[in-house]
């Protein structure tokens, strides 16, 4: 199962169409979503079951079912995937396109991308590329995991400007 998830804030038409036609050439391949009510201006998937809200703990199983997430570059997605170990196609919302504030979410994409089982799509393209990709490998992208403790370098960092 695929777990599609926006954040809670704003919908996300342009990852939400992309997951939706994707869906309608693959309906053999479960796909649920957790997406903002898009208004009547919006876009309504039609070729997977969504919902706007999910409770933590619906939302928290749900994602742990998940084989891949595929979701915007929010630091809470990003970082459930990486402690579920779960592979995750991040698309930033962009400032540009009036999807955010700032670039912020495109900022983390571009730190982030780089780790195990973070994959990055910076348009709707990227996205079906990305999600061809998934079916095509069986799911089996990989998930990085987290640790609890800080990465080395963040460490000595700190000690640095500390003993400075």
């Amino acid at each position: 199962m695929i777990f599609v998830t926006v954040g809670t804030q704003d919908p996300f038409d342009r990852l939400v169409r992309p997951v939706d036609a994707w869906c309608a050439r693959h309906p053999d391949v479960p796909v649920v979503g957790q997406v903002i009510d898009p208004g009547p201006e919006g876009h309504r998937p039609r070729h997977f079951e969504w919902t706007s809200y999910m409770a933590p703990a619906v939302y928290r199983d749900t994602f742990a079912r998940a084989k891949l997430i595929v979701g915007h570059a929010g630091m809470g997605s990003i970082i459930t995937a990486m402690d579920l170990q779960k592979p995750i196609i991040v698309m930033p919302r962009r400032a540009a396109l009036r999807e955010q504030r700032n670039d912020h979410q495109y900022a983390t994409a571009m730190r982030l991308g780089d780790r195990p089982g973070v994959y990055v799509a910076l348009d709707e393209a990227d996205l079906t590329a990305r999600l061809d990709e998934a079916l095509k490998t069986g799911f089996a992208m990989g998930g990085g995991a987290i640790t609890p403790f800080a990465e080395d370098r963040l460490i000595a960092a700190l000690r640095a400007e500390i003993h400075r």
